[in-house]
């Protein structure tokens, strides 16, 4: 996409605003006063659903977004090959997978990383339940390494899960996640483990990374270079000929210097195409003055052209040892004006490379595809994803020799006017996350803070929008710090304001406070009112939300249900009524049933015990102690064992299920007597407390009923002795 026909720099610089739901928050982005939060309605809550995984493919394509974003390079790159020697790798990891077990791939740089994960993850298809993830790490935090995995695996509007979601929504997710070029380290690493638990993952580090932390999950699997038959064939089928004598001994003395990194050898098939284009031009130059001028007889020539053309690449000697140890300058030399700017923007823009459609406005190049493909094949650049960065090394060894000039000025106006366009979608501004940085970089090394403003207030919003929090959040601190050195006070107040709700959204409640504090400060020093109060909104949403307790609910796999004590901690609450309402039948129903059930079970006398009454207040049934089980049963006592005297009724025996009262009781007509009470059905009253003076007098245990004769159709009530009158219960 070209720039619009006119003056940029004339044209009002167009803000992208739009709406999303991050956590339990609707944040609204792009205003002027700065983005604002609030408590997400109900109805704009998304509902996620999970990615359901083809029944013939198991693996979800998630490196990079779709190909309209920009053309990938292509061509006989070494990534388009096979690999070579890699067999007993690939299968070694795959039996690692298939346990669950999680691998870190270390190596030098060029050993082909990139290339073994990519295999390894092609054929670990039918491994996980879930299939296969294929990340991209390169400039990617934790967060966004965890939102791209829910990215990849659920279906729902734009939406930012919190930690608690994202724990919800990755706890049962089981898949070989692979991620290439990851740059986390420590606790950030095991933090991305830790979300994923039944996850087996695949990644891949730079030289040099840190050990691994006790205990972690990962193991490292070293790679090695390869073999000297499998450089010799990868070198032969990258160059397109077979290798004479003198070009295999040099690649042979090449496998010793390089230990087999397969980079060196992409990069030295390069090196001679370059020379065998150089023999082209000897043999054509040949022809042509054969053509014009004549044969020379004194001259002894061939007459087969293929030895002539031997004879000729004979004259052209082969690269160095050293310019094949570092063969970037030389390759860099043989590029063809359009990949050499390209190359040079690149290196310009920090070694990220635009795509093919942001050329034309930036450096005047037409064929865009074709120098990203020249550069791709001579082994300095290499595809992740959406666009081309340069390869390990290159940015180092070019970087003095090919200083940087002017040819990045026009990238900030560019980039300003396409974040903010209409047409470009957000997953185009999120391929493009890493050039629009490193054009911030550019300029800020260039000492031009005026452009570095204007694409941080441009870029910043539009990557908040397409959910590249990492690069939202390095805009938003390059554009402060260039606000400040150009004084501009009202950029840097509405800057701090957007720390704060990023701090706020992502969970710092401290870093949040203050950012939020010293965009208060600096507005209301302004006098704008507008923005002072939208800050001080946030600040008090922030502040109600941080007073509010925060409950860590830990994911259950899908389909398990809750445990028992989540739903018996529940119950008490759910039956407890206030006096005078109709609960009083409920209670009564709970205590009939625990004393049915403790009849059948631990006999009479535990039944009795159950239903306790209230000697202090007449006409009120027994209630059931909802704190807990030892004041009702009564247990401790000398009626937990059962009497041998004790006979329960048998089923021969007419017998009711509670025992008949005393012969002095009517069934009828009982009067309240200090020991026993009686309730009418269906009212509920409440315990009477006795008073505070008076001394509270615990009920005397039952006594043991006699066991009735077996002449008798209904056992007789048992017969209480005087000293334990007041244990009659109530029927």
């Amino acid at each position: 996409m070209g720039q619009p026909p006119g003056e940029l720099g004339q044209e009002p610089l167009r803000l992208r605003t739009g709406d999303l739901v991050s956590g339990e928050l609707l944040l609204s982005v792009g205003s002027p006063d700065g983005s604002e939060a609030l408590p997400c309605p109900d109805d704009w809550r998304p509902e996620p659903r999970r990615i359901s995984v083809a029944p013939g493919g198991r693996t979800v394509a998630a490196l990079g977004p779709s190909p309209a974003v920009g053309p990938l390079a292509l061509g006989s790159a070494a990534g388009d090959l096979p690999l070579l020697d890699r067999e007993a790798d690939i299968a070694q990891l795959l039996g690692l997978l298939a346990e669950g077990r999680s691998i870190r791939l270390v190596g030098q740089a060029g050993a082909g990383r990139s290339a073994l994960l990519a295999a390894v993850a092609a054929a670990a298809g039918e491994l996980a339940p879930d299939g296969v993830v294929h990340l991209s790490g390169h400039r990617r935090t934790a967060d966004d390494l965890l939102q791209d995995l829910y990215a990849a695996t659920h279906r729902s509007p734009p939406f930012h899960p919190d930690q608690h979601q994202l724990r919800a929504f990755l706890a049962p997710l089981g898949a070989v996640v692979a991620i290439d070029d990851v740059e986390l380290h420590g606790p950030e690493l095991e933090q991305l483990l830790a979300t994923a638990p039944d996850c087996a993952f695949l990644i891949s580090v730079a030289p040099g990374s840190p050990l691994l932390e006790p205990g972690s999950r990962l193991e490292d699997h070293p790679v090695t270079g390869l073999s000297r038959p499998a450089c010799l064939a990868l070198i032969a089928r990258l160059a397109g000929r077979q290798l004479d004598e003198t070009e295999r001994a040099w690649a042979v003395d090449l496998w010793f210097e390089s230990e087999g990194l397969p980079l060196r050898f992409v990069q030295a098939a390069a090196l001679l195409r370059q020379r065998d284009a150089q023999v082209d031009t000897l043999v054509a130059a040949h022809e042509d003055r054969s053509r014009v001028f004549g044969l020379v007889k004194e001259l002894d020539e061939p007459e087969d052209p293929a030895e002539l053309e031997a004879e000729l690449r004979r004259s052209v000697p082969l690269p160095s040892v050293a310019e094949t140890a570092a063969p970037a300058a030389r390759l860099a030399a043989g590029l063809t004006e359009p990949a050499r700017l390209v190359l040079r923007l690149a290196l310009a823009l920090g070694g990220e490379c635009p795509t093919a459609p942001h050329l034309p406005a930036l450096i005047d190049v037409g064929l865009g595809e074709s120098a990203l493909h020249e550069l791709t094949d001579c082994g300095l650049a290499v595809s992740i994803g959406g666009h081309h960065r340069l390869t390990d090394g290159v940015l180092e060894a070019l970087g003095d020799q090919w200083p940087p000039g002017e040819i990045a000025y026009g990238a900030a106006q560019h980039f300003s006017w396409w974040v903010g366009h209409s047409s470009v979608s957000p997953a185009q501004i999120a391929a493009e996350a890493e050039v629009v940085i490193g054009a911030l970089w550019a300029d800020r090394a260039a000492d031009r803070p005026e452009q570095v403003l204007q694409l941080a207030t441009a870029a910043a919003p539009a990557l908040a929008l397409s959910l590249r929090w990492g690069a939202w959040e390095q805009a938003l601190r390059i554009g402060l710090e260039a606000a400040r050195a150009l004084g501009a006070t009202a950029e840097e107040a509405w800057f701090h304001h957007e720390l704060g709700v990023l701090a706020f959204c992502t969970g710092s409640v401290r870093q949040a406070t203050g950012e939020l504090e010293a965009a208060i400060a600096l507005r209301a020093a302004l006098g704008q009112p507008r923005g002072t109060a939208a800050a001080r909104r946030m600040l008090e949403l922030l502040r109600v939300e941080a007073g509010r307790p925060t409950v860590a609910v830990e994911a259950a796999p899908a389909g398990r249900r809750p445990v028992i004590r989540a739903i018996a901690a529940q119950v008490p609450y759910r039956f407890r009524t206030m006096p005078g309402t109709t609960g009083g039948t409920r209670r009564t129903v709970l205590a009939a049933s625990a004393a049915v059930l403790a009849l059948g079970v631990l006999g009479a006398t535990v039944g009795y015990s159950l239903v306790r009454t209230d000697p202090t207040t007449p006409g009120h049934s027994g209630t059931v102690n909802e704190g807990g089980y030892a004041g009702d049963l009564n247990l401790g006592t000398a009626s937990d064992s059962p009497s041998p005297s004790a006979t329960p009724p048998g089923p021969s025996t007419a017998a009711p299920e509670s025992p008949s009262p005393s012969p002095s009781s009517s069934r009828t007509s009982r009067k309240p007597s200090a020991s026993s009470t009686s309730t009418a059905p269906g009212t509920s009253r409440p315990p009477v407390q006795p008073p505070a003076s008076q001394p509270v007098t615990p009920p005397a245990p039952p006594t043991t009923p006699t066991t009735p004769p077996a002449s008798s159709s209904a056992p007789p009530s048992p017969s209480p002795s005087p000293s334990s009158a007041s244990a009659t219960p109530s029927p």
